[in-house]
């Protein structure tokens, strides 16, 4: 099936017993049986069935489910946050000691979270970029996992994600993906080697803003020894879905980061339209940065557009369409607020991924507790926007954004 078929009629697509043609909601706590017997064997995972929300839900399993199938994996685990999902995916695989091999550009609370696991003797070695060459340079024996963005969030760097995984696999080590801003519409990363893929799902796979959530896939494809991830020890008979067993069993079940029934309804009602906005968002996105690249003040950074270093990767792994972010350069911090001012349709909002186009400035906001060098290495600057293009109508969005730029300079012009 191609891919948006797959969203409506795949496999994990179960219709309920009522006929509705969406999941039904299991707006509850806990789950009751017949038997103290029943209630037991479903506890010790003995029997099928639901017992309490934090630890499984009818409807979070559907979007589970669902989510999986997309990434070609072979179980998934929704949590209440993506910085929820970050956080348990590694916890459930590092121990003091532990060394993170990470991308430099990473998203601002990720950056953060890297910096609190410190506190726990988690080190991470950043890179500047997330390649083989850089990453071969920081292994040693206590490189536990590789971590890295597939498209970076707002630096826009593309991971070479095949080369990335033939090193990590070469050396014994699981390759962690955040594929939030590809999808997987654009990109199944489990194809090119992933071993474990995290979504921040409130972004474009609820596609509307009305909730948060992050999700987790493990592809079942890492061979886990655990001599070097003793953390999986317990969970050795499980083979290659030890991770799974462990996160669901102990590391993500204990910290109780689980998604509400309700917002897993709103991520499935907003994943049936992912491939369709995604489509429009890339299709947009680029028509805006090639509009706006050859404005004299303003630089334009899209991985799609071919002046870009990344364009032979978008090419190959995502099939030309370089996702929906665009950041901007405007000169100065007054003018990038100024321009931001003056835009009609893009709202000032701190998220990604909706149906409306959003702008930010990152350095105020998102990476406000940064150092200098990180924005820099995130290619966050005094003078940077980032745009997260909507489906809006093509050419009012360039509209709106050239007649801002026009006002920019006027008004520059008056004084």
């Amino acid at each position: 099936m191609e891919f948006n078929t797959k969203v409506l009629h795949g496999k994990s697509v179960r219709r309920p017993c009522d006929g509705a043609t969406l999941p039904t909601i299991s707006q509850v706590s806990a789950f009751s049986y017949e038997t103290a017997e029943e209630l037991e064997k479903v506890f010790t995972n003995r029997a099928p069935g639901f017992a309490y929300t934090r630890i499984g839900n009818p409807t979070v399993d559907a979007f589970e489910k669902r989510i999986c199938e997309l990434e070609g994996g072979l179980a998934a685990t929704a949590c209440s946050s993506g910085m929820a999902a970050i956080t348990a995916a590694l916890l459930n695989i590092l121990q003091s000691g532990d060394e993170i091999i990470a991308g430099a550009g990473l998203f601002g609370g990720t950056i953060d979270l890297f910096g609190d696991l410190e506190a726990y003797g988690i080190k991470t070695r950043f890179v500047k970029q997330v390649n083989a060459e850089q990453i071969e340079k920081n292994i040693t024996d206590k490189t536990k996992v590789i971590f890295g963005e597939l498209i970076g969030n707002p630096g826009l760097d593309v991971m070479d994600a095949s080369s990335v995984a033939a090193l990590a696999h070469k050396n014994g080590i699981p390759l962690m993906v955040d594929a939030t801003t590809a999808t997987p519409y654009l990109a199944r990363s489990i194809e090119y080697g992933a071993d474990i893929v995290i979504h921040s799902s409130s972004k474009y796979i609820n596609g509307s803003g009305n909730s948060v959530s992050g999700i987790i896939i493990d592809s079942g494809n890492f061979k886990w020894n655990t001599e070097k991830h003793p953390a999986l020890a317990k969970y050795k008979k499980f083979g290659n879905l030890a991770f799974t067993a462990r996160l669901r069993g102990d590391t993500w079940r204990n910290i109780g980061g689980c998604l509400a029934p309700m917002n897993a309804y709103l991520n499935i009602v907003g994943l049936e339209t992912l491939g369709l906005r995604m489509q429009r968002i890339c299709d947009n996105a680029l028509a805006l940065a090639k509009a706006l690249e050859g404005i004299d003040g303003i630089s334009v950074n899209y991985p799609g557009l071919e002046s870009s270093p990344y364009y032979p990767l978008v090419k190959s792994q995502f099939d030309g369409d370089g996702g929906g972010i665009v950041t901007l350069r405007a000169g100065t911090k007054e003018r990038a607020y100024r321009l931001m001012n003056s835009l009609k349709y893009a709202l000032k909002a701190t998220n990604i991924g909706d149906t409306k186009t959003l702008v930010i400035h990152p350095a105020s906001t998102i990476y406000l507790h940064s150092t200098e060098e990180q924005k820099n290495n995130a290619g966050v600057y005094d003078d940077t926007i980032r745009v997260s293009v909507g489906i809006e109508g093509e050419a009012d969005l360039i509209e709106d954004f050239v007649e801002a730029i026009k006002r920019l300079d006027k008004t520059e012009g008056e004084e």
